[in-house]
């Protein structure tokens, strides 16, 4: 007895891409996710402005103001790097697989040295205030440290679709990639939204 083979394996990738009537399941899975860390970093947030707006200095006597300029460049760079995550499905979207793998590189880079610089941020303010110092550092680390969570999280995505599609792209692997483009959208806001929160402190 034979089976019918999927219309998934019988034709490429960006034919299936071309002709869905809707978003697949992995994107609304994707959604789903993307709505309950709103849902968490909405808390955070709104713990970060209850505490400023019922504390007399913001940050504490003692604890240093936030700098400006390197956390402005450093979330620039990683909110451009939505552009070579689009880039790249739209690529893969028409069988344009080098390209894909390009912008995916690119992205990956820049998403790399952004935590690795953050990281080195985030250990030098260790040095200067610990957390449990008060409710501002608290909440500090908390916001800071949720989102370097969700960065490395995207980094792993990006790297396991460029291990995925190093033998060949289907339409499962390119859901995969849609996914990934939306949750790196998703982790872009969150760091303007990150790093609003952080330097209204140094207003």
């Amino acid at each position: 007895m034979s089976f019918p083979v999927p219309r998934t394996y019988r034709e490429p990738a960006p034919v299936v891409a071309h002709e869905r009537a809707s978003r697949p399941l992995g994107w609304w899975g994707t959604a789903i996710l993307v709505a309950t860390e709103a849902t968490l970093f909405g808390t955070i947030f709104g713990t970060y402005y209850y505490l400023r707006f019922r504390s007399v200095q913001w940050p504490p006597h003692g604890i240093p103001p936030p700098s400006v300029t390197v956390p402005l460049v450093l979330t620039a760079a990683l909110v451009l790097t939505s552009i070579p995550m689009q880039a790249a499905f739209n690529a893969a979207r028409d069988g344009r697989l080098r390209a894909m793998r390009v912008a995916l590189v690119v992205a990956l880079v820049v998403q790399s040295g952004y935590l690795a610089m953050q990281i080195q941020l985030f250990s030098d303010d260790l040095q200067k205030f610990k957390p449990q110092e008060s409710a501002y550092a608290s909440i500090y680390y908390v916001m800071l440290g949720a989102h370097h969570a969700h960065v490395l999280v995207g980094i792993v995505l990006v790297a396991w679709v460029l291990l995925r599609t190093a033998w060949g792209l289907t339409s499962y692997r390119l859901t995969l990639l849609q996914s990934t483009a939306f949750y790196w959208h998703f982790v872009n806001v969150l760091a303007l939204c990150v790093v609003g929160a952080q330097l209204s402190a140094a207003v």
